[in-house]
């Protein structure tokens, strides 16, 4: 079995820079960081820990870890003590138990920032579930009451762009975490059968990513099933008290795969179909296939974000589909995405649809360069049926390399 790949110190010095290159470029003397229950983590670019915390991080100096609780500290000191090597050292000066107002406040105060420059990372982020940023209200209204002199720049989304980029010893964490991402979804083509509950389905599916050593980004997994199902999350039984559903012949068996290895997050949207197969969905199948396939050729240095959504738009358009979830994403973070509920004009069937599924585009535009990680994830819709591809993608010099094979054609069993 080969040895995972790591991160090594040269990772954080090579991000630590290039942070700071923005924070010249911008006249920012700190920054706070904000990570927080924040779906993306962010404060993790530049810990490489998971400490749902917050970094003030100084353009000269050692930065300081707020965490929420002292457990987050011990973690740190264990993983040193197994061998491991802490990105922020120095647990006495360094780190802090608590990230409120205050305690952020104090840290500013003791490193001499009242009247400085501060840069804000986490208060206008946007990624799923937290469209309008991670950090809390009276965090952020007590820190900016304490600086009346000081001038606050947000920058949530060029830090966004300063992550997007990444380095060779990130691109093969990304690698191995897509090749766990490949395992879970063969994993779930063996598993989708006639009269499997989901749950059995599920629970091969993270089986395969914790024996691979890996982890989650929420929700965890998003897994549906039947014929013509729109709905898109965590099936009824992880939240209600109802039981699993029993998969049936000529149904699709569909999940949304978020594996997490170092840090570094890759997707895999998986859909499988038992035989017999729907005409509608062996049509939409194919549709939502030539979309990856534009997309894989549009990405490319140099182009615009917006340009490869436009372009993975034209299948669709062209037989009459729409689209419920973005046909494209970035990864790592997880901030631009393409538009959603598009097409629901071209499709009669969506009539009672059209009130509650408005189009809507979270994402600005974004020039893409070699070293960014994208999800290509195009769903095909008509009426109710829907049919959901896709992998993770990182972008080369000349193009694009694909990091997934079974996620991105509907798979046939039975």
């Amino acid at each position: 079995m080969s040895v995972p790949p790591t991160l090594s110190l040269k990772v954080r010095d090579r991000r630590w820079a290039a942070v700071r290159g923005l924070m010249q470029e911008k006249g920012i003397d700190c920054l706070i960081v904000t990570g927080l229950l924040g779906r993306e983590e962010l404060e993790g670019y530049l810990t490489n820990d998971s400490a749902t915390g917050i970094v003030v991080f100084p353009l000269e100096g050692d930065p300081v870890y707020l965490v929420w609780s002292s457990t987050r500290v011990f973690k740190s000191m264990e993983g040193a003590r197994r061998g491991g090597t802490p990105w922020i050292e120095n647990w006495q000066d360094n780190w802090v138990v608590g990230c409120t107002g205050h305690h952020v406040a104090a840290v500013l105060k003791k490193k001499g920032f009242e009247s400085s420059t501060i840069g804000i990372v986490g208060v206008s982020n946007s990624a799923p579930h937290q469209l309008e940023g991670c950090m809390t209200y009276k965090t952020w209204s007590h820190v900016l009451e304490s600086f009346p002199k000081a001038r606050f720049v947000e920058v949530s989304g060029e830090f966004g762009e300063v992550m997007l980029v990444k380095g060779e010893e990130e691109l093969a964490v990304i690698r191995h975490s897509a090749a766990i991402g490949e395992k879970a979804c063969q994993a779930l083509l063996e598993a989708s059968r006639p009269g499997a509950p989901e749950s059995d389905i599920a629970a091969v599916v993270v089986g395969e990513i914790l024996r691979n050593g890996a982890g989650f980004r929420m929700p965890n997994l998003i897994l549906q099933t039947g014929i013509d199902n729109l709905s898109w999350g965590q099936p009824a039984w992880m939240y209600e008290a109802v039981p699993p559903r029993q998969v049936q012949a000529g149904e699709l068996v569909m999940a949304e795969i978020f594996v997490v290895y170092g840090g570094m997050e890759t997707q895999q949207q998986m859909c499988a179909s038992l035989k017999p197969v729907h005409p509608v969905n062996l049509e939409l199948a194919g549709v939502a296939r030539r979309a990856y396939e534009i997309g894989l050729e549009a990405m490319r240095p140099g182009r615009r974000f917006m340009e490869v959504a436009e372009a993975m738009e034209a299948p669709l358009t062209e037989a009459g589909c729409w689209h419920q979830t973005p046909l494209l994403h970035s990864i790592n973070p997880l901030s631009w995405l393409g538009p959603t509920n598009v097409g629901l004009d071209r499709s009669p069937e969506t009539e009672e649809f059209k009130t509650i599924a408005q189009p809507y585009c979270p994402a600005a535009d974004l020039v893409i360069k070699p070293g960014m990680v994208f999800e290509l994830e195009p769903n095909a819709c008509r009426g109710r049926h829907r049919v959901n591809i896709g992998g993770t993608i990182i972008v080369t010099e000349h193009g694009a390399e694909e990091l997934n094979n079974l996620a991105t054609r509907m798979q046939v069993v039975g």
